[in-house]
């Protein structure tokens, strides 16, 4: 049976909203295969918002869907850039609004699925980021500094900005630093009515089940190749400091590590999602396919 969502809905401010599916939620709980299903069913594209599957050959580490599961659904931002390089939220902004807006104009339903909850912000708020050239000079001195001293150093210029941020995320942590000193302060984030109704499906495990997956992905990971994986990206001239930078699965990978890393990765994520008031939660290991087409 098909379903048929209409892509079109209410006018707002003389604006026509269209609707768009967000699948988001914590790693391992099934949040592609259920885009895939999705897309399928209602005539979908799929939008990744994800930080690091942005890059090219970052794909045993980072879980990136394969063409067979893929299914004949087209996916987009996937294998955008290579991983020596620097992906900023500002040009992934500006990527999926503008293929958001394509895959809209056709006719198709976008998808947007992953689980980077600033990528997805950065989509569904319309937020605006202020714009602020590196600083390689500071930078550099920043990154002799563990996530503890910049998370103090972030509270002193700007206490508001330390609320709302992963205060292990080393990488997010110097950015804002770089702002605030290059403003005085973090200038406040400002939001655009992005002309879309968001339709947001959240998706959750328990707390043993959730562990369980990921023991079981992590197995796989390292079974597919993963040390093989960081090695060719070694071999390719990605630096130990960069592959520090894309994940700890990249970093002297142990089975213990990555699982460990990736469950305390998981709890970070549900605290971010837990701010946003529009997603429907959905347990993954009940919920039925036609309780989300409800929603839908």
């Amino acid at each position: 049976m098909t379903h048929s969502i209409k892509t079109q809905g209410h006018s707002e401010k003389g604006r026509t909203i269209k609707k768009v599916i967000v699948i988001l939620g914590q790693t391992a709980t099934g949040k592609s295969d259920l885009a895939v299903s999705l897309a399928k069913k209602i005539g979908g594209e799929i939008i990744s918002a994800d930080s690091r599957q942005v890059y090219k050959n970052l794909n045993i580490g980072t879980g990136k869907i394969t063409k067979t599961e893929m299914k004949g659904v087209l996916h987009h931002l996937l294998d955008v850039v290579s991983p020596k390089k620097k992906f900023t939220v500002v040009k992934y902004q500006k990527k999926a609004i503008s293929v958001m807006a394509d895959i809209a104009k056709r006719g198709k339903i976008p998808i947007i699925c992953g689980g980077t909850g600033f990528y997805i912000d950065a989509i569904t708020k319309g937020t605006i980021f202020p714009e602020v050239p590196p600083n390689e000079k500071l930078r550099k001195s920043l990154l002799q500094k563990d996530a503890t001293a910049l998370f103090c150093t972030l509270q002193k210029l700007d206490p508001e900005k330390a609320k709302n941020i992963d205060s292990k995320n080393k990488i997010r942590l110097i950015r804002a630093i770089e702002i605030a000193k290059a403003f005085g302060k973090v200038p406040p984030i400002t939001e655009e009515f992005p002309p879309y109704k968001f339709i947001k499906v959240g998706l959750y495990l328990p707390p043993n089940k959730l562990k369980k997956k990921i023991e079981k992905r992590v197995k796989k990971m390292f079974q597919d190749g993963l040390l093989d994986e960081i090695k060719k990206l070694k071999k390719s001239g990605v630096s130990n400091k960069r592959l520090k930078e894309l994940g700890f699965e990249y970093f002297e990978p142990t089975y213990e590590k990555v699982v460990t890393e990736t469950l305390k990765y998981a709890k970070r994520q549900m605290t971010w999602f837990k701010r946003d008031k529009e997603i429907k939660w959905f347990d993954a290991s009940k919920f039925t396919f036609s309780g989300i087409i409800k929603i839908l």
